[in-house]
């Protein structure tokens, strides 16, 4: 059985969450999904509209996805040493990057593959964020 894994805020989660997840499932046979919490958002300088166990929740239902567990690190090699997945799913715009570059090297030794999945274009949760706040202002103007 081929164990995958993958993170995300999926604060306002939109069809770029649903194709990650669907991509991730049709190459592993039981996938895990780490929704990071809320303290770990906001360390990273943003604030999640959607609370943190509703974003559990909403990925929790999704069909594609075989278990749910809180992100509280961004240490991936931390998760691998407690889950012991095959592959991570993660999004193309990491890819070479130094953080990435070197955790490819260090999963590569403990025989775990990295995929790298497109962004699906056009859409994102910031993207979402800034048309909200855009529409908010002109029907606050009216």
């Amino acid at each position: 059985m081929t164990i995958g894994y993958t993170t995300g805020v999926f604060d306002l989660f939109h069809i770029g969450h649903l194709n990650l997840l669907k991509n991730a499932k049709g190459l592993c046979d039981h996938l895990i999904v780490g929704v990071t919490v809320d303290e770990l958002v906001l360390y990273k300088g943003k604030n999640p509209v959607i609370p943190y166990d509703e974003r559990m929740e909403i990925v929790r239902n999704i069909s594609y996805v075989d278990a749910v567990i809180p992100q509280e690190s961004m240490d991936k090699m931390e998760v691998w040493r407690k889950l012991k997945f095959d592959v991570m799913f993660v999004g193309d715009d990491w890819f070479e990057s130094e953080k990435w570059s070197s955790l490819d090297e260090k999963f590569a030794e403990k025989g775990v593959k990295i995929v790298y999945f497109p962004y699906t274009k056009g859409i994102s949760s910031t993207k979402i964020n800034k048309i909200l706040e855009v529409q908010r202002s002109v029907k606050n103007e009216t």
